[in-house]
C-alpha cells in the first residue's frame, strides 16, 4: 500500500513538472544566429504568473509569464560574436539551454517558387560552387502550414541547419547564396530563415486584421474557409475524383497492359513494336490539335556505344508539359508531377546495354496538351564532357483520351491571410536585419493586379508591425523577364506588377529594389541565375543598412520634350553610350508606339515619332529582350512608365 501511494505522489509530481515545463516556439533552437545591434526579443509559454529567467552570455533579463501563460523578455543589444549558450529557465521547471548560438545577422526570406527555387534546381548553373561548407551560414526551412482562423502559435518541427550541401540542396538558392555572400564581406554569422510556398498570392501573407480594414472582400473569402468540415468535404472530394480520375487512365490505357516481371507497360519494353507509330518532331507534337486530355507516348530509340554500355547516367529531358513517367528498357527512371521541375533522372549502371535502347515518355495531362519546353537540355550525360544528345524526333501514339477531371480539393495556402498565420506571425517577433521579398507572378493577370501597389505597402506595413520594427528594411525583388518576346507594345500583368514593385521601393525610404529585367528566360518562369539575384540583394542592403552611397541601378529623375525629343535625366552615368531598345511613347489617347532612343552619358534622347508625347516607357513586356540600359556599374535600369514634362 505505502509502495503504491508513493509510485501515485511521483507520478502527481511528474504531471506537475510536466505542466510547468517553460516552452520555446521552434525559432529557437540550437545552431540559430540571432541579430546583433538590436534588443533581441525572446518569448515562449510557461505556468501563468511563473518567474521565467533569460541569460545569454552577459545579459540576463527576467520577466513573469502573464495569465495566459505568455512570456517575453528583450535581451539588450548584442555585438556579433559566438558561439554562445542561450538558458532559459522557469522556477518550476528544469533550464532549457541551447548551445552553439551565433550573434550576427538574420534575413527573413519570403514569397513565391522564386524565392523557393532550391540549390538543386540551379545546380548545372553553378556546378562549382555545390560543396562549399561555412559552419558560420546557418539555415532555417519554415515548414508549410496554413490557418484559416488565425495566427498560429508555433511552426511544424524544422531546426537550424549549418550550409554545407546536404542542408542547401533543397533550400532557397538565393539565401544560400546571400548568406555565403554576406558572410565572407561582413565577417559575422548569418541566419538566413526561407519562408515561403509557390504559386502563393501576396494576400495569403497578409494578416487577417489588415484585410479586413482594407480589402474586405478578399478578407470575406479568407471567411469561407473556416468552415473546417467543408474544407475536409472539399479536400476529400478532390483526392477522390483525382484518384478515380487516374484509375480510369490507368485501366483503359493500351500502353499500360501489364507486362510480367516489368514494373512498366506494354509500351515501354523495348522489344515492343512501335514500327506504326506516327514520327513527329518533339516541339510539335499535336500540331492540328488544341488540346489533348489523358495520356500521350512517345518512344526514341537510341544507340549505345560498348564503351557506354551498363554505365550509370542521367537523363536530362528538359521541362515538359504536364507531367510525365518516364521509363528506359522498360524499367522506370523518373516521374514528374507538374510542369515545372527539370526531368533530370538517374539511369542505374546495367541499365544501358550495347546498341539499341529505348527512352519511352508517358505524359499525362489534365488540361491543354502535351508539349517539350524549348531551349532546354534533352540528352544522357555519362560525365561532365561525355554526353549523348537526344534527337528531337520521336515516335508518339495516343494512349487514353479523358474528359476533364471533376473535381480538385481546397489549396489554403492561396487563401488570403493563411500564410500570414500559419509561415510569418509564428516567428514574429524574432529580431531580423531585413526581409527579402520575391513574389508576383501568382498576382500578374487577376483581379488584384491593379491594387499589387496597395497589397505590397500593406503586407510591409504589417510585417513590420508583426515584427514591432517600423524601420524594417525590404528588397523587393522585382519579376525577371519571362515568356516570348515581342516587338510590339504590349500592356500585360507582368509589366503592372513590376511598376507597382518599382513605385513602392521608390516611395519606401526602407526599401530597395532588386532589378532582374535580364536575368530570366523566354521558357521559364523559374530562371536559374539566382546567384545574380543575390548579389543584387546584398548591394541593396548594403545601401539600406551599412552605405546610403552605395549604387544600385539607374533611375530617372525627370523628363521633359525639347525640339521632338523626350530627354530623360538620370541618376547616374549609363555604362554604355549609343542605341537603346524598348522605349515606347504615348500621346493622349495612350496609344504607346516604338520610339528610337539613343544614351549620351547621363542623359536618355528618345525620339518621338508623336508631336505632343504624353507619356514614356520602358521595357514593358513580359519580355523585353532587347533592354540594354545599363548603369555604370552594371546594373539594369528598371522598367518604368513616366509623365513627359512639357517645356
Amino acid at each position: 500500500m505505502k509502495k503504491t501511494v508513493t509510485m501515485l505522489w511521483l507520478l502527481l509530481l511528474s504531471a506537475v513538472m510536466c505542466s510547468a515545463q517553460v516552452r520555446l516556439p521552434q525559432i529557437f533552437q540550437s545552431g540559430m544566429v540571432l541579430q546583433r545591434g538590436t534588443n533581441i526579443p525572446v518569448w515562449g509559454q510557461a505556468d501563468p504568473q511563473q518567474t521565467i529567467t533569460v541569460r545569454l552570455h552577459k545579459k540576463k533579463c527576467t520577466t513573469v509569464a502573464d495569465a495566459n501563460g505568455r512570456w517575453r523578455v528583450d535581451l539588450p543589444a548584442m555585438k556579433a560574436g559566438g558561439p554562445y549558450v542561450l538558458e532559459v529557465r522557469g522556477e518550476k521547471s528544469e533550464v532549457i539551454t541551447l548551445t552553439d548560438v551565433w550573434v550576427g545577422d538574420v534575413w527573413l526570406c519570403s514569397g513565391q517558387s522564386n524565392m523557393e527555387t532550391t540549390l538543386e534546381r540551379v545546380s548545372p548553373q553553378y556546378p562549382d560552387e555545390l560543396n562549399d561548407s561555412n559552419n558560420m551560414v546557418r539555415l532555417f526551412h519554415v515548414q508549410y502550414q496554413t490557418d484559416t482562423h488565425q495566427p498560429s502559435s508555433n511552426l511544424r518541427p524544422t531546426s537550424w541547419k549549418p550550409l554545407n550541401r546536404a542542408n542547401a540542396w533543397r533550400f532557397s538558392s538565393i539565401g544560400y547564396f546571400l548568406g555565403k555572400q554576406l558572410q565572407r564581406e561582413k565577417g559575422v554569422a548569418q541566419g538566413i530563415i526561407e519562408s515561403a510556398w509557390g504559386g502563393t498570392p501576396i494576400e495569403a501573407w497578409i494578416a487577417a486584421d489588415s484585410l479586413a480594414k482594407h480589402f474586405p472582400v478578399l478578407h470575406r473569402q479568407t471567411l469561407l474557409y473556416q468552415n473546417d468540415a467543408f474544407v475536409q468535404a472539399q479536400q476529400r472530394a478532390g483526392m477522390l475524383a483525382n484518384q478515380r480520375w487516374q484509375q480510369i487512365l490507368d485501366e483503359g490505357d493500351p500502353g499500360m497492359q501489364a507486362v510480367e516481371g516489368s514494373n512498366g507497360g506494354l509500351w515501354t519494353q523495348p522489344t515492343f513494336d512501335d514500327s506504326q507509330w506516327t514520327m513527329v518532331n518533339q516541339y510539335d507534337l499535336l500540331p492540328t490539335q488544341r488540346e489533348w486530355i489523358g495520356s500521350l507516348w512517345l518512344r526514341q530509340h537510341i544507340t549505345i556505344s560498348k564503351a557506354h554500355a551498363g554505365k550509370a547516367a542521367q537523363l536530362l529531358l528538359g521541362t515538359l508539359y504536364d507531367s510525365d513517367v518516364t521509363f528506359i528498357n522498360g524499367v522506370q527512371v523518373g516521374s514528374t508531377g507538374y510542369q515545372y521541375p527539370p526531368r533530370r533522372y538517374q539511369v542505374p549502371a546495367g541499365l544501358l546495354r550495347e546498341g539499341d535502347n529505348v527512352i519511352t515518355v508517358r505524359f499525362v495531362n489534365k488540361s491543354g496538351k502535351p508539349y517539350f519546353v524549348h531551349e532546354k537540355p534533352y540528352r544522357l550525360v555519362f560525365a561532365q564532357d561525355d554526353v549523348q544528345p537526344l534527337a528531337e524526333q520521336w515516335k508518339l501514339h495516343k494512349g487514353l483520351e479523358m474528359p476533364y477531371s471533376i473535381g480538385r480539393g481546397v489549396d489554403l495556402q492561396y487563401q488570403p491571410s493563411t500564410l500570414f498565420n500559419g509561415m510569418i506571425s509564428p516567428i514574429a517577433p524574432f529580431a531580423v536585419a531585413g526581409v527579402l521579398w520575391y513574389q508576383g507572378e501568382s498576382n500578374a493577370d487577376t483581379p488584384q493586379t491593379s491594387d499589387y501597389a496597395s497589397l505590397l505597402r500593406l503586407m510591409m506595413a504589417n510585417w513590420r508591425q508583426a515584427f514591432q520594427r517600423p524601420q524594417m528594411p525590404f528588397v523587393i525583388i522585382q519579376l525577371a523577364n519571362y515568356m516570348e518576346p515581342s516587338a510590339q507594345p504590349q500592356n500585360t500583368g507582368w509589366s503592372m506588377v513590376r511598376e507597382a514593385q518599382r513605385l513602392v521601393a521608390k516611395e519606401d525610404k526602407y526599401a530597395e529594389l532588386a532589378v532582374t529585367i535580364d536575368r530570366g528566360e523566354t521558357v521559364d518562369i523559374h530562371p536559374l541565375r539566382k546567384k545574380d539575384v543575390a548579389q543584387r540583394v546584398a548591394l541593396a542592403f548594403e545601401r539600406l543598412l551599412w552605405n546610403p552611397r552605395t549604387v544600385l541601378s539607374p533611375e530617372v529623375k525627370e523628363t521633359s520634350f525639347v525640339e521632338g525629343q523626350v530627354v530623360c535625366a538620370l541618376s547616374q552615368s549609363l555604362l554604355h553610350d549609343g542605341a537603346l531598345y524598348e522605349f515606347e511613347v504615348a500621346g493622349a489617347d495612350g496609344r504607346y508606339v516604338n520610339a528610337e532612343a539613343e544614351g549620351r552619358g547621363d542623359r536618355i534622347l528618345i525620339k518621338s515619332p508623336i508631336a505632343h508625347p504624353v507619356s514614356i516607357r520602358y521595357a514593358w513586356k513580359n519580355n523585353p529582350i532587347r533592354a540594354n540600359v545599363y548603369g555604370k556599374n552594371g546594373l539594369p535600369m528598371s522598367p518604368f512608365q513616366m509623365t513627359v514634362i512639357q517645356k
